[in-house]
């Protein structure tokens, strides 16, 4: 009788296990909603984590009512400043850029860094934006975010991509407009409660063997050859390595994104949610912040998108009941 085979290691729904280009998260597709017009998405980056106790609010679960202790990041979301206003169509290739107008007064880091317009004329490019409207099918925004504000190292703004929902394009156009150079906190696109999809870059782990990669099993100290590999990794003939046959190659940094991720807290005050000394291999959150229950992808200071939920959630809507956050690492809440 043949022995029974273990599963396939690994996913292939991640390949190719590639490293990033870049390390900025990347939105690709965007929910649908019906109330608005508002904008879907915001950034922030990544502090660090801690723990807090909340009061267990999904009926379905035994300890619910019950105060119980949570793992969670702290995401520092500075307001961000909306540059310009982007117009698609719709082509058999994919969504492609109408026109896009431009802010007045630029941020003069966006402008060292290449990333801007030297002389933008914003009456006359929305003038243009306006009267091609019956072509466009969405309308995006271009935000910087401002690590000035949060205790990072670095001046030069990153530039995302936000898509405007809800409404029609009329609708959408003027409230963009509106939006043009003037600065969004986090807590006018997302609420305490809210679920939302996080887009990121995960830790790099370098060249890593498929021991580490994929899992799979080490072989005993007497076989042939090599123990931290697959023993077959092909037959003789045809010679050919199948793809889901466990190899060595690239670990981490890959783009990911996070579904239905739960915001606990959202505020303005970054003392009551930073460790005395500030977070390790980040400092004191300074400006506006998210705590995200449970663990985010990537290392501190990386910047995470954050997106309107795309999926359904368990979750309840409504903002959740925490008693205690952690500021003092190595000391538990007094019982």
């Amino acid at each position: 009788m043949p022995r029974p085979r273990s599963p396939r290691k690994g996913s292939k729904s991640f390949y190719p296990r590639r490293r990033a280009s870049h390390f900025n998260g990347r939105i690709q597709q965007w929910p649908e909603v019906t109330e608005g017009p508002q904008l879907l998405g915001f950034a922030g980056y990544k502090a660090g984590m801690t723990h807090l106790y909340q009061v267990e609010d999904r009926a379905k679960v035994p300890e619910f009512g019950q105060e119980v202790k949570i793992a969670a990041t702290v995401i520092e979301a500075p307001p961000i400043l909306i540059c310009a206003v982007r117009s698609y169509k719709e082509t058999y290739d994919g969504y492609k850029v109408i026109t896009e107008a431009w802010m007045a007064q630029p941020p003069k880091d966006l402008i060292k860094a290449g990333k801007f317009k030297k002389t933008p004329d914003a009456s006359k490019e929305m003038e243009k934006l306006v009267s091609v409207k019956d072509k466009a099918k969405e309308i995006r925004i271009l935000a910087a975010t401002q690590p000035k504000l949060a205790s990072l190292e670095k001046n030069v703004s990153d530039l995302i991509e936000i898509k405007v929902g809800g409404g029609n394009i009329d609708q959408q156009i003027e409230y963009a407009k509106g939006l043009l150079g003037k600065t969004i906190s986090a807590s006018q696109v997302f609420k305490p409660g809210e679920s939302i999809d996080l887009a990121g870059v995960t830790k790099g782990k370098g060249f890593q063997g498929p021991v580490k990669r994929f899992g799979i099993r080490i072989q005993q100290n007497k076989s042939r050859k090599t123990i931290r590999g697959v023993a077959s990794i092909a037959p003789v003939s045809p010679r050919t390595i199948h793809p889901h046959v466990a190899r060595a190659g690239q670990m981490g940094s890959h783009h990911r994104v996070d579904f239905n991720k739960r915001i606990l807290l959202l505020g303005s005050d970054g003392a009551r949610v930073s460790p005395t000394g500030g977070f390790n291999r980040y400092g004191l959150v300074k400006s506006d912040y998210i705590v995200i229950k449970g663990s985010v992808q990537g290392t501190p200071k990386r910047l995470i998108r954050m997106r309107k939920a795309i999926r359904g959630t368990i979750y309840p809507k409504v903002a959740p009941q925490v008693t205690y956050i952690n500021t003092e690492w190595g000391k538990e809440k007094s019982q």
